[in-house]
C-alpha cells in the first residue's frame, strides 16, 4: 500500500526516496507514523536524563547527528545523517555541514559572552538549526529537544513547554502561535517565541 502523507503548514514533504526509508512497513497514514515517532521521541527523551552532556558535547555535528537517530532511529533507516534532497525550507543540502559549524561556533560565542539571556541562546539556536534544515524530517521536533538540553543541561534550568501550560487560551491554537512566533524570529525578533516556549 505504501506510504501516503498528508502534510499540515508548516510540515515539510518526504521526498519519495525518503519515504522509501521508512523500517516499518505496516505504516500508511500520518496517524501511525506519528505515534510510531511519537513513541521513538519518549525513548529519545528518555536516553538524555541523567545523562551528563556538557556544553563541549552537545554542541558538535556528532552530538546533533546522534540526538537526531536516538528519536527517529527506529522508524527511518536515514536518521541522524543529513538530507542530500533540497526542501521547501533550509539551505542547499551541500552546505549544511559548513553552517551547522558557524552556528555550533556562534552558540560557544553568545554562551561565553553572554551575549543573549540564556533563554534567548537556547531558543536562537532552535531558530537557526531549523533553518539549516539538517534533515528529512523531525527537525522541527530535533530542535526543540535541543534547545530544552541546552536549558537543563547547560544553564540548569527547567526544559520548555513549547505552548502547553494553561496560561494560553482555550481559543488559542498553539500551532498556529508557534508558527507564528517562528515567522517573526526570520525577521529577528525573538520575544513571541521565547514566550511561546515558556508558556
Amino acid at each position: 500500500m505504501g506510504l501516503n502523507l498528508e502534510y499540515e503548514a508548516g510540515q515539510t514533504p518526504l521526498d519519495e526516496e525518503e519515504k522509501v526509508g521508512l523500517k516499518i512497513s505496516l505504516i500508511t497514514t500520518n496517524g501511525e507514523l506519528n505515534e510510531f515517532e511519537q513513541h521513538n521521541i519518549e525513548q529519545a527523551i528518555f536516553w538524555t536524563l541523567g545523562k551528563k552532556i556538557n556544553e563541549q558535547k552537545l554542541f558538535t555535528e556528532q552530538f546533533v547527528k546522534e540526538l537526531h537517530k536516538k528519536m527517529f532511529g527506529d522508524v527511518w533507516k536515514w536518521a541522524g545523517q543529513f538530507r542530500k534532497t533540497e526542501k521547501n525550507i533550509g539551505i542547499e543540502s551541500w552546505k549544511i555541514t559548513t553552517e551547522l559549524k558557524i552556528l555550533l561556533d556562534d552558540v560557544h560565542f553568545w554562551i561565553l559572552h553572554k551575549t543573549y539571556s540564556e533563554d534567548e541562546i537556547a531558543i536562537r539556536f532552535k531558530h537557526r538549526i531549523v533553518s539549516i534544515h539538517c534533515f528529512p524530517n523531525g527537525n522541527g521536533r530535533h530542535s526543540r529537544l535541543i534547545a530544552d538540553l541546552i536549558s537543563e543541561k547547560i544553564f540548569n534550568k527547567k526544559p520548555f513547554t513549547w505552548g502547553q501550560t494553561s496560561s494560553l487560551s482555550d481559543e488559542s491554537n498553539p500551532r498556529l502561535m508557534y508558527l507564528k512566533a517562528l515567522k517573526n524570529a526570520d525577521k529577528g525578533d525573538f520575544n513571541d517565541l521565547i514566550i511561546f516556549a515558556r508558556s
